[in-house]
């Protein structure tokens, strides 16, 4: 597989519709073609995480410029190298998506799976669905403005980042509010990102010279929504929909089953 393909360009920008609150559609026909349910999808504020050398809780050792995520629980750690529990997650303004396997449990809480309704939440049922603990507890003195181990929550934050979806996947600087979609809550199909360790560029259309949309960790679980002839990529000219305007080569994904077209 080569890498560096997916490695080296340099990451443009994408309008990409941002999500405050859950959206959820049963499927429907859409100009003959059936529309999956969409996953939900929350307006968080998001921390680095940083600790370069440490091992996460899925048994990762942590890298320079890294591409995972953090959610507070223990729930929805994929295993390790794996991509069971994948988010995308995007600037407000829509400029830089990237899609991120889960592989650390934080920050502030482990038992906080904020995304499930009341009656599958493991703690803070009182809380409305989408709203983590540490936010409520930060911005309205929930529990005392503490967490569950009973510090003083000091940041709203409901996921952390790693160095690379931090920096080179959305082009923070700083903590920032960005919009988090989670990927496992919807019924399309999913499969995961091949690429032998460097990210893989999302494109707006099937075309390697198509402006980039993003990334997609190694190792991440994309939905697949339909494929797209486009331009050959190590052998094929296939490329899959993953997203809202964003196509990726069907030669970095580990295809299982036929995909209709789009």
């Amino acid at each position: 597989m080569n890498t560096r393909k997916a490695a080296g360009h340099v990451l443009l920008t994408l309008a990409v519709i941002a999500l405050s609150t859950p959206v959820s559609a049963s499927a429907k026909p859409h100009h003959g073609r059936r529309v999956l349910e969409r996953p939900l999808t929350y307006r968080l504020y998001a921390t680095r995480e940083g600790l370069v050398g440490g091992t996460t809780s899925s048994g990762h050792r942590i890298t320079e410029r890294d591409h995972f995520v953090a959610l507070p629980s223990t729930k929805t750690v994929s295993s390790k190298g794996r991509g069971t529990f994948t988010v995308r997650v995007c600037r407000t303004d829509g400029a830089r998506c990237e899609y991120a396997p889960v592989w650390d449990v934080g920050p502030w809480n482990e038992h906080d799976d904020y995304w499930n309704p009341a009656d599958r939440r493991a703690n803070f049922g009182s809380l409305p669905q989408g709203v983590p603990e540490a936010q409520a507890a930060y911005q309205d003195g929930f529990n005392g403005g503490k967490d569950e181990h009973g510090r003083t929550v000091r940041n709203p934050a409901g996921l952390d980042l790693a160095d690379g979806t931090f920096w080179d996947g959305l082009g923070l600087k700083g903590s920032s509010y960005v919009d988090v979609t989670f990927l496992w809550t919807g019924s399309a199909p999913a499969t995961g990102v091949v690429t032998g360790g460097a990210p893989l560029v999302v494109r707006t259309s099937a075309n390697n010279d198509a402006p980039p949309a993003g990334l997609a960790a190694d190792s991440a679980q994309v939905p697949i929504e339909c494929s797209v002839p486009g331009d050959p990529v190590d052998g094929t000219t296939r490329w899959n929909r993953i997203g809202p305007g964003h196509y990726v080569p069907e030669a970095y994904l580990r295809a299982d089953a036929a995909v209709p077209s789009c």
